[in-house]
C-alpha cells in the first residue's frame, strides 16, 4: 500500500497554517510573560489579569479580575501598565482592550 500523496497546494496550506499556529502561540506566550512581569503588582492590591483573546488584526483582549475589575483607576493600569509591559513584549499588538 503506497502513502496517500496530496496536491502542493494542499500541503503549502498545511505548512502555512502550522506555521501561523506556532506563531500565534510564541505571540500568546511573550504575552503571558509580560503579564507575569506586572501580575505581582495587581496581586498586590487585590486583583489580577488574564489574557482572553488575541484577535488576527493584532488586538489583545485581556479580563481584569479580583479588585482591578471594580476599580476606578483600572483604565490607567490598562494603559500605563498592562498595555505597555505587552507592546514591549510583543510589538505585534497594537492595542489592549478590557473585556
Amino acid at each position: 500500500m503506497q502513502p496517500v500523496k496530496f496536491p502542493c497546494s494542499t500541503q503549502k496550506r498545511f505548512k502555512q497554517k502550522l506555521r501561523t499556529n506556532m506563531a500565534q502561540q510564541e505571540l500568546k506566550e511573550r504575552i503571558e510573560q509580560a503579564l507575569n512581569q506586572i501580575r505581582p503588582f495587581l496581586e498586590a492590591d487585590g486583583g489580577d489579569v488574564s489574557l482572553v483573546e488575541i484577535t488576527d488584526d493584532g488586538i489583545a483582549k485581556v479580563k481584569l479580575l479580583g479588585a482591578c475589575s471594580s476599580c476606578n483607576m483600572s483604565q490607567m493600569t490598562m494603559k500605563a501598565g498592562i498595555e505597555d509591559a505587552i507592546k514591549k513584549n510583543a510589538s505585534e499588538i497594537k492595542a489592549v482592550i478590557a473585556v
